[in-house]
Formats: structure tokens, sequence, C-alpha cells
């Protein structure tokens, strides 16, 4: 028998915004509906969140981390080729984007949720690119590139917009764009 793990108040906070907003949109999601899902009180979702604009950012980040998740597989696959590494990373990013419902109903901006969530994925979407541009340097920095740390830094931070222009407006499919992003830092990581 396996126990699943327990989530914890703010865990479920978020999980159920997520939920809500697949229902009825970011416009109907209100703390209110939020304490009655989760089963806590109003003021409980906001001594967790706080306001509605923090909690749709941590709801993007907790998408952004099952993100991540996917980054780490392709990296510890290739732990030998980071180009490799890059390519299954992308690959795997941009096809968990395709099915990731949530993400949809946002770039799609379906049931009004461009209102507030859709600038968190582009015009205001620093919190998601620290995060996402971090996780990717720390993966990239155990492999022996002869390039400074500024130009590197660079690299991976364009990689990380990169892919997140294709996550939010894909052109191609995800194994082809993964082919092109991998040509392009096979180049730039060149010494």
């Amino acid at each position: 028998m396996t126990t699943a793990a327990v989530l914890t108040t703010h865990e479920r906070v978020i999980a159920a915004a997520a939920e809500l907003t697949l229902e009825v949109g970011w416009a109907g999601v209100t703390m209110a509906k939020l304490a009655e899902r989760v089963g806590v009180s109003r003021q409980t979702v906001y001594n967790e969140v706080g306001s509605k604009p923090q909690l749709a950012e941590e709801m993007v980040l907790a998408e952004l981390a099952k993100f991540l998740a996917v980054v780490d597989t392709a990296f510890d696959e290739h732990p030998h080729d980071l180009v490799e590494a890059i390519r299954a990373a992308s690959r795997g990013v941009l096809e968990l984007a395709r099915r990731n419902a949530l993400l949809q109903a946002v770039v799609s901006a379906s049931y009004g949720a461009e209102t507030e969530l859709l600038p968190l994925l582009t015009t205001r979407n620093d919190a998601l690119m620290l995060t996402a541009t971090q996780a990717v340097q720390r993966r990239v920095a155990t492999y022996p590139i002869d390039i400074d740390a500024r130009h590197l830094d660079a690299a991976v931070e364009m990689v990380v917009r990169l892919v997140l222009s294709h996550v939010v407006h894909p052109l191609g499919e995800p194994a082809a764009t993964a082919d092109d992003i991998a040509w392009i830092v096979g180049r730039a990581l060149r010494p």
C-alpha cells in the first residue's frame, strides 16, 4: 500500500485555483469559491496566498514546476552531451505544453483567463523567467563549456526565452522546434 503525498493547505489552494480556472475561468475564481473547494475559511485562503494577483503568479509557478521536472529528466538522461540535453528538454517542454490544459486555457485566452494570467507568461513574466533561467543555469553549469560566464548566462537566458516563446505561440512540431533550438545551442556554445 502506498501513501499518497499529503498536500499542504497552500498547495491545495493553488491546485484548487487551477481546477476552478479550468471550470469557470480566471474571472470566476474567487477567494470564497477557493475556500469552499478546499474546505477552509476565506481568511485562510488570503493568509495562504495573499491577493488574487499573487495567487495567479503562484499558480503559474506551480505549473512551471511541472515543466522544470521535464527539464531535469532531460538533463539527467544526457549527462555528457549538453546539446542533446537541451534538445530533449526543449522537446519535452513543448510536448507537455500541448497537453497542459491550464496552459492551453491561458494562451488561448479562453474563459477570460487573459486578463491576469497571460501577461504572467508574456509581458510580466519576471518570476517565471528568473525561476526557469536559474534552474537551467544550474543544470548547464555541470557541463564542461569553454565560454565565459557572461556569454553562457546570455545563451541560457536566450534558450529559455526561445522555448517560452514556442510554448506560448507554437509554430511547428515540438521535435522540429527542439532540433532547431539544439542547432542554435550547438553553434552558440562553441568556444
